[in-house]
């Protein structure tokens, strides 16, 4: 039985890291439907938005029928009971890649970003790639100091999005509001994903030892 209940708690951990797995997929194709004006691409990413919906629901449901049997304590409790918020963190990840897609597709056969600001979203679209794969990782290895070096790692995401709001904000801005509004969102996007990469990673570091972990610079 216990060597069951441990299969269990693996499983879980595999679901959350097939999980990123997708997400990491969502991120790359959003960014290209953005960046290539690719509207059918940008409507498979949507599409797929809600497989992961269902993986988070089918493992949320999964995790919560381990604690109703199992009755778990000490460490067992906080991989479970984490595991509900970092699932949680990963299906708004894939939300934040379909909303990239929406943008892109709204904007068909136009491209939603400037030119000159192609270059700063692409940086965007690789850091979030590598923050989520990062974070699989971590998840795989419960790895506490790759955790915190995610959470270093998303000042790459933090300097992108200030760069970002530099040349929105520039008086000789020559896209108009709607672009800036665009843009704004969009950048706002990759921001908010970075996050919940952080989320996931402090949330792993918790699980493992039990503490929560001092803010990283």
């Amino acid at each position: 039985m216990r060597d069951a209940y441990h299969d269990d708690l693996a499983a879980v951990s595999a679901t959350l890291v097939s999980m990123a797995a997708m997400v990491d997929n969502a991120i790359v194709r959003a960014s290209k439907s953005l960046l290539e004006s690719d509207r059918a691409l940008a409507e498979e990413v949507i599409a797929a938005d809600a497989a992961l919906d269902s993986v988070q629901h089918e493992l949320d449901n999964r995790t919560v029928d381990l604690m109703a049997r199992q009755a778990p304590v000490a460490t067992d409790l906080r991989v479970l009971v984490t595991s509900l918020r970092m699932s949680a963190d990963l299906e708004r990840m894939g939300d934040l890649a379909a909303h990239i897609a929406k943008a892109a597709r709204m904007r068909f056969p136009a491209c939603a970003v400037p030119v000159e600001l192609q270059m700063t979203i692409l940086e965007m679209s690789r850091v979030a790639s590598d923050l989520v794969n990062k974070t699989a990782l971590v998840i795989r290895d419960r790895d506490i100091e790759g955790a915190l070096q995610v959470e270093r790692d998303d000042d790459q995401m933090d300097r992108l999005h200030r760069q970002l709001f530099i040349t929105l904000l520039d008086p000789a801005w020559p896209h108009g509001i709607e672009t800036a509004i665009d843009v704004t969102l969009i950048g706002r996007y990759y921001e908010r994903f970075a996050d919940h990469a952080v989320s996931v990673s402090r949330r792993l570091y918790y699980s493992v030892t039990g503490e929560y972990a001092a803010p990283q610079s």
